[in-house]
């Protein structure tokens, strides 16, 4: 029976899977970053290799995505690609490793407590002695290509994730506005990203 496992294991394809959700059914494919070992994630639907799929660029927000809180727009973001992308029939979230606008958990915490007491986020971050935004799309690209996908329609309000994609070979076909999550504990974390870091939103 070991041995049979083991064979099994050693023939498996690309680490790709089925993955039910409550949003409908994906394929999930994960990939390592050689350059510092992050795992990241593609959540996919149908044949993205055609036209210019659907296509959300996500970075993780254990806060938001996994706790539902109220202090960003991100998980409202994410559950609100995966029901675009089920009724489009074809697309792909690709989920990035890079908590915190990429500062990781624990500086991101210690920006909130830095917000608790008056610092918006983008002040909080330099207060730390860290970016605004450390995210990159690199990545993302590499991730899009080993799935055959070179152009998308990409649901961001951030410009700097579109000329990223684009500075790394990805044809941005067009930007689909993402206006979702916006309640009274985000409005100053929203109007941030609107008055001081460049995105796209109706404030």
């Amino acid at each position: 029976m070991l041995s049979n496992t083991q064979n099994i294991l050693e023939n498996l394809p690309e680490s790709d899977a089925s993955l039910p959700t409550k949003f409908g059914d994906f394929r999930i494919r994960a990939f390592r970053d050689p350059s510092n070992g992050k795992e990241h994630s593609i959540l996919y639907v149908g044949d993205i290799t055609e036209g210019h799929p659907l296509v959300r660029v996500h970075s993780e927000c254990l806060t938001g995505d996994a706790f539902g809180s109220l202090r960003c727009d991100c998980g409202p973001q994410l559950h609100a690609s995966m029901k675009a992308i089920q009724v489009a029939g074809k697309g792909a979230i690709v989920y990035l490793r890079q908590e915190g606008r990429g500062i990781g958990l624990y500086a991101k915490m210690q920006a909130y407590a830095l917000q608790d007491i008056g610092y918006d986020t983008l002040d909080a971050n330099l207060a730390l002695g860290l970016p605004a935004d450390a995210r990159r799309y690199d990545i993302a690209a590499e991730m899009l290509y080993a799935m055959g996908v070179d152009g998308v329609e990409l649901m961001t309000n951030n410009p700097e994730k579109r000329q990223q994609l684009l500075d790394n070979g990805i044809q941005v076909a067009n930007r689909v506005p993402l206006i979702v999550g916006r309640c009274a504990q985000n409005n100053s974390y929203l109007q941030t990203k609107a008055a001081r870091m460049g995105h796209m939103l109706p404030i």
